[in-house]
């Protein structure tokens, strides 16, 4: 074989048959040797050592180093000392292994994988004895005289790229900050159009598809990170904000100006009609039944009644028999109208009845019809609402601002289904036998 054969056979061959006891030279680890090489003492601006630590504790979200990292680092800064870090000198310690395995509460395994990916990020190096064990040696002054171990000069070495870092870390906390105010102000207006909506009776498939496209976006914002992700959820969060509200208002404009428009009859679509049309709540017939006969429109709120006065025919007292819901809020079962009115103040809680839309019944009706109306809301089974009972009573609203609205004929059915019960009372009491 001539020497051109054996030259290109050469690089097959082991250039030493033993160990050496150190550690294979990685391209991290000759990376980060050559950072360590530039150490000429603390940066400018920094006057102790602990800054350092600091500054690279800001920088650390930036290049992705986990906390358990810079846990193992702060470690191991503390056994480094204020001269280590002066011009001449060099920042290594040499805690043995078993230490830190117990400093940190690791097993060997792990205690190696932290090391290795600290020299990795190209925070630390080592410096190697010819035995492979970590010792050091400091004479009468504390300087180190012989060290073999982490060498964390590195850290100093890249001050400025962690100040860089960290600056721009601390402008992303800020940015997000103000994204997640951004997008909670645009969940709550989401929240508060959709009870706006279902407040006054408006229902349908873009209501229900915003509710679950915002509920959708909230829920993907909580697990991003990223400002540019985050920014695109809260622009399209906030774009379904604006659309809803413009939504809104229009459907607004339109009941105020035409509150009998199809699209804006709240009844239509709050309450799931009676098989028999005598005991649906808010008929709009044109015609009173015998016993109702009369304007519908209420006395104004403004006027005094006696407290055991009649209205349209009907006593306080007879509203609590047939709205039982309204003796958690009294103190007797006979009560006054002033005393109704503020029990029904109190059931409206209860039902969902907002105070603005309180006021506009006791506006449009009068307090003592605006009580009555709520009363009779209260009796209702709660599938016989489409939406809300307070979607649904702000239909009854909107049909005494239209004039249309006959509470007389509802009281009328109540009474009537009231009976049989008490003849069928009265009839097993008869059929008892004496004793």
């Amino acid at each position: 074989m001539d020497i051109d054969e054996r030259a290109g056979e050469a690089p097959r061959r082991r250039f030493v048959s033993g160990r050496t006891g150190f550690r294979r030279l990685t391209p991290g680890l000759l990376k980060v040797d050559r950072k360590a090489e530039k150490f000429s003492g603390l940066p400018a601006g920094v006057t102790v050592p602990g800054q350092l630590l600091a500054v690279l504790k800001a920088a650390a979200p930036r290049l992705g180093i986990a906390p358990r990292l810079v846990h193992a680092l702060d470690w191991l800064f503390r056994f480094t000392q204020p001269q280590d870090w002066q011009t001449g000198g060099r920042p290594i310690v040499w805690p043995s292994a078993l230490m830190q395995q117990e400093a940190l509460g690791l097993s060997a395994t792990q205690v190696k994988e932290i090391n290795r990916r600290l020299i990795d990020c190209g925070l630390l190096t080592m410096k190697d004895s010819p035995n492979g064990k970590r010792y050091g040696l400091r004479n009468p002054k504390g300087r180190i005289v012989e060290a073999y171990g982490f060498d964390l000069s590195p850290i100093a070495t890249r001050h400025a790229e962690f100040v860089q870092l960290a600056e721009e870390a601390r402008a992303e906390r800020l940015l997000m900050g103000r994204l997640r105010r951004r997008a909670t102000i645009a969940r709550k207006g989401v929240i508060q159009i959709l009870e706006t909506a279902t407040e006054h009776g408006f229902v349908g498939n873009e209501w229900r598809s915003l509710a679950e496209d915002a509920a959708a976006i909230v829920r993907a914002l909580k697990g991003v990170e990223r400002p540019e992700d985050m920014e695109a959820g809260v622009a399209s969060l906030e774009s379904r904000q604006t659309v809803a509200r413009e939504r809104l208002e229009l459907l607004l404009k339109l009941v105020e100006s035409d509150p009998k428009q199809p699209e804006n009859r709240p009844q239509q679509h709050n309450y799931k009609p009676s098989p028999n049309p005598e005991q649906d709540t808010v008929m709009a017939s044109k015609d009173c039944s015998e016993a109702g006969q009369g304007a519908s429109s209420s006395p104004p709120a403004s006027r005094r009644l006696p407290d055991k006065a009649m209205v349209h025919g009907i006593a306080p007292d007879e509203v609590v028999r047939l709205a039982p819901r309204l003796k958690l809020y009294l103190l007797r079962p006979s009560p006054t109208w002033p005393e109704l009115v503020d029990a029904a103040d109190w059931l409206r809680h209860d039902l969902g009845v907002s105070k603005t839309l309180w006021g506009n019944a006791c506006a449009a009706m009068g307090r003592e019809l605006a009580a009555i109306a709520l009363a009779i809301v209260s009796t209702k089974d709660p599938q016989h609402f489409t939406t809300t009972p307070g979607g649904y009573f702000h239909g009854m609203v909107a049909k005494a601002k239209a004039g249309e609205l006959h509470l007389e004929r509802t009281v009328w059915a109540m009474r009537a289904a009231a009976k049989p019960q008490a003849h069928n009372s009265a009839d097993r009491a008869r059929e008892r036998p004496a004793r």
